[in-house]
């Protein structure tokens, strides 16, 4: 039998999609928020007071994982903070942190940028070709109300080292992403990343939004 090795493609050959930017500008809560402005803007889910619920006929306009994974947590409507804490633990977050690792962008284990990372996403942000809230976090997203409520889905970092405690004395073998410690964090937003439960502020892959 004839063995096929596949050529993993060099980050600096490889054209880095939204969710991919989003996670290296700020891990996985940037890459929830993300797909929260994302679907919102495209008016795939609403999102009123604390709760975020699916829209009728919402599949269409999901276009990455992520993307449908919020869908399908919320088809009757959910707290966001709920959906957020899902999300980020999912299996669709940590596939976009494996493939960094494996290009070489993010280091293994505690969250940090490789120097190729800090390339790439420097790259990415003077290229200009995703939505300011990728890089911004809320801040970056027009409509206030919207960030206020997006905003909220993060939690204080002291409870978020709690949780990693605690997450990994049950899973001891969790190969979590964000480090609140952390210093090297590339993320511009007002919340500092920690894991499972907040990360820094973030954006997503998506158009703009409405004006409150």
């Amino acid at each position: 039998m004839r063995t096929t090795i596949r050529r993993r493609v060099p980050a600096a050959e490889r054209r880095l999609e939204a969710y991919e930017v989003a996670y290296l500008a700020g891990g996985p809560q940037r890459v929830l928020e993300a797909a929260l402005f994302a679907l919102r803007d495209r008016g795939a889910v609403t999102i009123v007071g604390p709760r975020v619920r699916a829209a009728e006929e919402s599949d269409s306009l999901a276009k990455h994982p992520v993307e449908r994974a919020v869908l399908a947590s919320c088809p009757r409507g959910r707290s966001l903070k709920v959906v957020a804490n899902a999300l980020r633990g999912g299996p669709e977050v940590a596939e976009i942190k494996r493939e960094l690792v494996a290009i070489g962008l993010v280091a293994r284990g505690r969250y940090r940028l490789t120097p190729a990372g800090r390339r790439q996403l420097a790259a990415a942000k003077k290229e200009a070709a995703f939505p300011a809230y990728i890089f911004d976090g809320p801040a970056g997203h027009p409509d206030r109300r919207l960030r206020r409520l997006v905003a909220d889905t993060s939690i204080p970092s002291g409870l978020g080292r709690t949780l990693i405690r605690m997450g990994r004395a049950a899973e001891p073998d969790y190969d979590y992403a964000y480090d609140p410690d952390s210093s090297s964090d590339p993320g511009s937003g007002t919340h500092a990343p920690s894991e499972p439960g907040g990360f820094s502020c973030g954006s997503g892959g998506g158009g703009g939004g409405g004006s409150d």
